[in-house]
């Protein structure tokens, strides 16, 4: 049990740093915005705040198969399915 807590944390751990990474992009395209630099520049950075959070919510979403349609669920599909599942949400988030 001990082993899989410190796994959860180094998970959750690596979330809060990439939402922190966004957060910084925005904060980055914020002042850009109020310093009207060009808007190339600006859509450069918004392209990777999206590309950021798309990676953000397929992380999360990749979680969620796992805890409640596979390993931690109570009535689990086949992993051949869920491993399916998460490559389709890494597929459309990219």
């Amino acid at each position: 049990m001990g082993k899989d807590v410190k796994v959860q944390d180094r998970e959750k751990l690596k979330l809060l740093q990439r939402l922190r990474r966004v957060r910084g992009q925005m904060d980055a395209v914020e002042r850009s915005l109020e310093a009207d630099e060009e808007c190339d520049g600006q859509l450069m950075l918004l392209a990777a705040v999206r590309g950021g959070v798309n990676g953000l919510m397929a992380e999360i979403m990749e979680r969620h198969i796992r805890f409640h349609l596979a390993d931690g669920a109570k009535e689990k599909i086949a992993p051949d399915l869920a491993e399916d599942l998460i490559n389709l949400v890494h597929a459309y988030l990219k």
